[in-house]
């Protein structure tokens, strides 16, 4: 892991000698630049600094830890998306439309730069200093909290909305399930927002703005996303909540679009995809990045390192009783679609598998 840190910027200074210090980030894996705080570099300011990261960090870094708030953006793209994959000037002449495939989409590889060419990027950005600082926390503390034996079980909520739209994730929520041998509770949850919902690893929703988050008790490592056009634009009044307020209620790692998408799934997180890598290890870097197929207009948020599921291979792992089930799964909602296949494929749990797409991937 790389940390970058943008010395015209006060936040980025104190989160990033915090983040270092709490990551142990050697100073050789930290380069400190000088750019404009402000929403979007140009495509002439951004290839200056993408020299110098390329000069900095050469092939020695897989990703990058990005200590600021702004700029998220690079003309109508991600900061981070340009940053793994180039900038790309078609894309923003036709922003509604397709874009570029990332080739790291549900790939099994551990090393994205080497393998894929791209080094991927999250930002450590929260609302203030002391939501950065407890960002930071919750990601450290999570390491390899989840999955133990005897731990307490968490639940991956996915939520279908009253707008129809933004719900458009809905045909890959698996169903749900008890994963004994994760301690995760599926459950899909017909409503416009979760309230009192505790012990929540996931919520991954479809709304504009979503009510009730500070009722919601995430774990240390928790992800959460909602589908909408402008998720990603921390700065400019648009009535529609960012990402950044999903940290501020206690996730550790999200996601948003900083430019028109219109509704193709493709540019937001998948949801199988989402939880299947984090739960087998993945940090949140890599599980936000394995489950966006079009990610240039996505830019991905929190604590990169933080993952739960990790296993020190001397750990004790979750073990149930002997005759339970290891998947038990629950009576699904009547209008859910019924294709879940009944056997594995792949490596995938097959209480957990739907999608032609995850039946293709490498879960390994």
């Amino acid at each position: 892991m790389g940390l970058v840190i943008n010395t015209d910027d006060p936040y980025s200074v104190q989160v990033g000698e915090y983040y270092a210090r709490a990551r142990r980030i050697p100073e050789h894996h930290i380069l400190r630049v000088s750019l404009p705080i402000k929403s979007a570099l140009t495509p002439q300011e951004f290839e200056e600094f993408n020299k110098r990261i390329q000069a900095f960090y050469g092939d020695r870094v897989q990703g990058l830890a990005l200590a600021w708030r702004m700029p998220y953006g690079v003309d109508c793209q991600s900061i981070t998306g340009a940053l793994a994959m180039g900038y790309d000037s078609k894309l923003c002449a036709a922003n509604c439309g397709p874009a570029r495939p990332s080739t790291y989409f549900g790939s099994a590889s551990s090393r994205p730069f080497k393998d894929h060419g791209m080094r991927l990027g999250m930002l450590l950005a929260a609302r203030d200093f002391e939501a950065a600082k407890a960002l930071i926390d919750r990601g450290v503390k999570s390491d390899g909290s989840l999955g133990l034996r005897g731990a307490l079980p968490v639940t991956a909520h996915f939520v279908i909305t009253s707008d129809n739209v933004r719900s458009v994730r809905q045909v890959f929520y698996p169903p749900p399930t008890q994963v004994a041998r994760l301690g995760v509770d599926v459950q899909i949850d017909r409503t416009d927002a979760l309230k009192n919902a505790d012990r929540v690893l996931l919520y991954m929703t479809g709304k504009a703005n979503i009510d009730w988050l500070d009722t919601v008790n995430f774990v240390p490592g928790a992800l959460a996303d909602h589908l909408t056009s402008f998720g990603g634009i921390f700065d400019k009044p648009h009535g529609q909540m960012t990402a950044l307020a999903w940290i501020h209620a206690g996730a550790t790692a999200s996601y948003g679009t900083v430019s028109e998408p219109c509704a193709h799934w493709q540019k937001f997180p998948h949801p199988q995809a989402l939880l299947l890598f984090y739960a087998q290890g993945a940090t949140a870097l890599e599980a936000y990045w394995k489950s966006v197929l079009w990610p240039a207009q996505g830019v991905f948020v929190g604590e990169p390192l933080a993952a739960p599921f990790a296993r020190d291979p001397r750990e004790p792992v979750r073990d149930g009783p002997a005759d339970a089930p290891r998947e038990v799964p629950k009576d699904a909602p009547k209008d859910a679609p019924k294709d879940a296949p009944k056997e594995q494929e792949n490596g995938i749990p097959a209480e957990l598998a739907r999608s032609e797409i995850l039946r293709g991937m490498s879960m390994k």
